[in-house]
């Protein structure tokens, strides 16, 4: 199937976020007096979002009375260097400006605060036609509701859209949205997990292997 538009999850598949998420992470265990934990443990975590960093970086679980102050402070850190060194993927970023270039659809949708994204997209210079974040409606992936919601102010069909994502949840919200569910593998992924047995389309290893399949610019 060609796609007449392309909707992307945020983290992890469009962005590699991971750098400054870790360095908050991180300055959250130095605030503590703990030592930093190796990038690569963190990255597998970042799809998980604050909480789960919290967890991962003092072992406070969320029904614990510290977690929420924590997890405020590590937010409040990640929005202080939110686009420091998150860059987009490559070979993405160059597929990705020559489509921006042409005016062709495409969106994000992701469960990120906007309070976050913005100043992230702004950074990077990326204008999605669409753009959901996780404050925008009643629900968030995996509800098929915030596709539904791009698709439409993008103007496109449902059924005419990929949704690429580097989750279960991504991919989820794509089948029930009637969208191809697009699973990569060089995203946030969690180490017991294998995307390649989630509920998808079409699945790709590496961010070259997407961008071949990719619709050519013209």
């Amino acid at each position: 199937m060609t796609p007449k538009a392309i909707l992307f999850d945020l983290d992890g598949t469009l962005v590699d976020t991971a750098p400054d998420l870790a360095n908050a992470t991180n300055r959250l265990r130095a605030y503590h007096g703990l030592p930093p934990l190796p990038f690569a443990t963190i990255r597998r975590e970042v799809s998980n979002g604050g909480s789960a960093l919290v967890t991962l970086a003092l072992g406070l679980e969320t029904n614990e009375p510290e977690h929420g102050s924590a997890r405020e402070w590590l937010l409040d850190a990640y929005e202080q260097a939110v686009a420091t060194h998150s860059r987009v993927f490559s070979p993405l970023d160059e597929w990705l400006h020559q489509w921006e270039t042409l005016k062709k659809p495409w969106g994000i949708v992701t469960n990120k605060p906007r309070r976050y994204t913005e100043p992230l997209l702004e950074a990077l210079t990326l204008t999605p036609g669409a753009l959901l974040c996780a404050d925008d409606l009643a629900v968030k992936k995996p509800s098929p509701e915030p596709l539904w919601e791009a698709a439409r102010q993008l103007g496109i069909r449902p059924e005419d859209c990929w949704y690429v994502g580097d989750h279960l949840r991504d991919m989820e919200a794509a089948k029930a949205a009637s969208m191809h569910a697009v699973a990569v593998g060089y995203g946030y992924i969690a180490e017991q997990d294998d995307y390649r047995r989630w509920p998808a389309d079409t699945w790709f290893a590496d961010c070259a292997e997407l961008v071949s399949a990719l619709p050519k610019p013209s």
